[in-house]
């Protein structure tokens, strides 16, 4: 699986921890930015990720900034993005199987390095379920 990553220097730290944890199993990375904990703008960061899922560059997303809500707010301006601002496992397992996320966002200064992995675990492990849930994406 491909995973086209990215934070702002809020998630930074985060992020490379992450980086290190998905690579050891097995997973191929696109790393977007930003590269250390100099000030910079979720923006930047959020809309080369979620180009890169429309465009089926990569198979998933996983963005990262201090609350989550930005970096989150700006990818979902994308159409056919569906990123998910998660803080535990069942809520990002949830996110797949019920609205067919295709980011996985995190908000990196509410949760631990602990919970972030099982996000993460959760998250790429989880299948859209359909049936009932079709309906609904497709009204997004």
């Amino acid at each position: 699986m491909k995973i086209a990553i990215g934070s702002d220097h809020a998630g930074f730290q985060l992020k490379e921890k992450l980086k290190k944890y998905l690579i050891e199993k097995g997973f191929e990375l696109k790393d977007f930015g930003t590269y250390s904990e100099d000030r910079a703008d979720y923006p930047d960061f959020a809309h080369p990720v979620a180009l890169s899922v429309t465009n089926k560059e990569v198979d998933f997303g996983l963005l990262m900034c201090g609350t989550g809500n930005g970096i989150n707010m700006t990818a979902n301006k994308h159409k056919g993005i569906r990123a998910a601002l998660c803080w535990n496992s069942e809520v990002a397992a949830l996110a797949r199987r019920h609205n067919d996320a295709n980011i996985l966002t995190l908000p990196a200064r509410c949760i631990n390095e602990q919970e972030a992995k099982d996000c993460v675990d959760a998250f790429f492990s989880a299948t859209f379920e359909g049936g009932r849930h079709i309906e609904r994406v497709n009204k997004i």
